[in-house]
């Protein structure tokens, strides 16, 4: 299918690829914690007929340079943007924290119709990285909404990594302690997807070595199945924290994170 693709730099860095014949569904392409504008993504999309838009949400000019107090209004512009370009039913398509930033968006507007959050979380976390005033440290939110920062979980920095020093860490253990530590702040920090009208597809794997992504996942769900609203669960105990499309190139390895999971089991 032929595409067309607009780099964009205002109000946010950012790739357009849509069909050439155009389309009425557009897709926000969020990435986690890496902070990139997910290219390939969007293009594997576009190839499937829809409209899609990735853009770098954190890190970028005048932006937050970590994931703290990022407004989430910076989705809904997005959502803005994809209207403009002719689309009737918008989705938005994150991984990790990119899924936590697209729940919490269609939670907060009702534009959004679907959602699909690889490897998501069913609650707010605190800041990973400084916010504008360059401190990581004391914790914040991730998020805000209308100028709030929205509840969250902060991390137990206790824990420590039972693996040698050298060579990349499995901090899921991290936010399971931090779970625990901080049990009275949970029932404010769960993201309430019971209020989204967006239908939900929910991707995990119970190897996940970041964060316990298929646990939330079924948290998620069952939120949504106590509310009567839709959602649908695609796991595998063998996979990861970084499921791949159809067409999607393997994840590279990472010298500081373990994310668990086969390169086979993340495909399948």
């Amino acid at each position: 299918m032929d595409i067309t693709e607009h780099e964009l730099a205002d109000p946010w860095e950012g790739l357009l690829v849509a069909p050439a014949h155009g389309s009425d569904v557009g897709v926000l392409v969020l990435a986690g914690s890496s902070g990139r504008i997910d290219r390939e993504r969007a293009r594997i999309l576009a190839q499937q007929g829809v409209t899609a838009l990735a853009i770098r949400w954190f890190g970028g000019p005048a932006q937050s340079p970590g994931i703290c107090e990022v407004p989430l209004e910076t989705f809904t512009i997005a959502v803005d943007v994809l209207q403009r370009e002719g689309a009737r039913r918008i989705g938005i398509l994150g991984v990790s924290k990119g899924a936590e930033a697209a729940l919490l968006t269609a939670v907060h507007d009702s534009r959004v119709d679907m959602v699909v959050a690889l490897s998501p979380t069913s609650r707010v976390w605190c800041n990973v990285g400084p916010g504008r005033d360059g401190a990581h440290h004391p914790y914040r939110s991730c998020w805000t909404w209308q100028g709030r920062p929205l509840p969250f979980v902060p991390m137990d920095d206790s824990w420590s990594s039972p693996e040698p020093d050298s060579g990349p860490v499995a901090i899921r253990g991290w936010y399971e302690l931090s779970e625990r530590t901080f049990v009275h702040l949970l029932p404010p920090a769960e993201i309430p997807v019971e209020a989204a009208r967006a239908d939900l597809l929910l991707i995990a794997g119970g190897d996940d070595a970041m964060w316990p992504s298929l646990p939330f996942a079924e948290q998620l769900a069952q939120r949504r199945r106590s509310a009567g609203a839709t959602v649908r669960v695609i796991a595998r105990d063998d996979a990861g924290h970084r499921p791949r499309l159809p067409g999607e190139s393997p994840a590279s390895a990472s010298p500081h994170f373990q994310y668990g999971g086969t390169p086979e089991a993340n495909v399948a």
